[in-house]
């Protein structure tokens, strides 16, 4: 039982930690959500802001001044939260890799072993609550700005919503969640 809730928490850990990833290194966390004829398709991400000809399907991408230069207080916040998430699920995967019980590391003292596994349950519950608390501070962000511009009555001609990235970061930074109950809670 033991073995098959350390693989299955690995399995989830393994998924979500890709998916912060992914939703790191992406760059579509607001896209236009514009319902008329639009001729493109714009994202901004944390790093980038991209334009995709609907028509053609280029796709041109600028990218943001240098990381030391003066950005808005959510990307800053969302890059500093993801990256220390993406770092902190990393560490706990290889915690939990060596603490396994179908690794041969460490064979001869299982409570060694153990105490991995459930140290690396804490990392990976610390790492998701840094990434569920960027994503979601990313889009409490966009919504605000939103209601800001309709509560003003300001039509600007494009208004954003939450992407792909943002949806992300929030499913993996659940799913790492979930893989340190496992680890945390049920493994004992």
């Amino acid at each position: 039982m033991s073995a098959a809730l350390q693989v299955t928490a690995f399995g989830l850990a393994l998924l979500s930690t890709f998916f912060l990833l992914l939703a790191t290194c992406t760059d579509c966390w607001m896209v236009n959500a514009d319902d008329s004829l639009e001729v493109s398709h714009k994202c901004r991400g944390l790093w980038r802001e991209c334009v995709t000809n609907m028509q053609d399907g280029v796709r041109t991408c600028d990218q943001y001044d240098s990381i030391l230069a003066d950005h808005p207080v959510k990307i800053v916040v969302t890059r500093t939260l993801m990256i220390t998430a993406d770092l902190l699920a990393g560490l706990a995967l290889a915690a939990l890799v060596l603490g396994l019980d179908c690794i041969t590391f460490l064979k001869e003292d299982p409570c060694v072993k153990l105490k991995m596994c459930y140290g690396a349950g804490v990392i990976l519950g610390a790492g998701s609550i840094l990434g569920l608390t960027g994503s979601v501070w990313y889009a409490v962000d966009v919504y605000m700005e939103r209601a800001m511009l309709v509560s003003h009555n300001i039509f600007l001609g494009v208004h954003y919503d939450f992407g792909w990235s943002c949806w992300l970061g929030m499913a993996g930074s659940t799913g790492c969640f979930v893989a340190s109950v496992l680890l945390t809670c049920c493994l004992y």
